[in-house]
């Protein structure tokens, strides 16, 4: 399958609202690559499949994942607000037959970030942030971010998902955290 059946299966799997996040966030994703010198059709790839499941029932996402061989950590099983990047990554890869580990990672990875991200993965962790539909109080600054350090956008971006989940007590994945503590190392360097 190449980038305009991957659009279409996405119009044909998500709401409207979340077809036009998809799309943007591959827009995004394609201007970031070039800009850092990322895989542009990677890019594209699994920016616009990296919500493939966000609108899947959670009952098809476990499924998924238990069919994939997947097991969740406590936190994850835990935390249904993640799923859609785990069992999007097995879906892409046992439905679509995408076997690229830096596509794969980039979807997986999109919602809570982790230490050590390819640059791939960080396109994509940022275009997710700064698609053209985003309206977050904070996205110009982001995106100003964006245009100058991937890392210094992962920074704003890392510390805005553990502030909003903060405040609403719900529960931070190790990773963010982690990737976190890593963006700090690396700006403080």
């Amino acid at each position: 399958m190449g980038i305009k059946e991957y659009k279409k299966l996405i119009k044909s799997r998500l709401s409207e609202k979340r077809d036009i996040h998809s799309v943007n966030v591959a827009k995004e994703a394609v201007r970031l690559a070039k800009k850092y010198g990322a895989d542009v059709e990677k890019a594209e790839i699994a920016g616009i499949l990296h919500d493939i499941t966000k609108e899947t029932s959670a009952e098809e996402q476990l499924q998924i994942m238990l069919s994939s061989d997947i097991i969740l950590s406590d936190i994850e099983r835990t935390t249904p607000k993640l799923w859609h990047a785990i069992s999007g990554c097995a879906y892409v890869k046992s439905e679509l037959g995408i076997e690229d580990e830096d596509i794969l990672n980039a979807i997986h990875y999109h919602t809570t970030g982790r230490p050590n991200m390819s640059l791939l993965e960080k396109v994509i962790f940022v275009a997710d942030f700064t698609g053209a539909e985003r309206d977050y109080e904070g996205v110009d600054e982001m995106r100003k971010a964006a245009n100058t350090s991937l890392n210094d956008a992962i920074l704003q971006g890392v510390s805005f998902n553990i502030s909003d989940l903060a405040k609403r007590k719900m529960i931070i994945h190790p990773d963010t955290f982690n990737l976190y503590q890593e963006m700090l190392a690396e700006r403080n360097k």
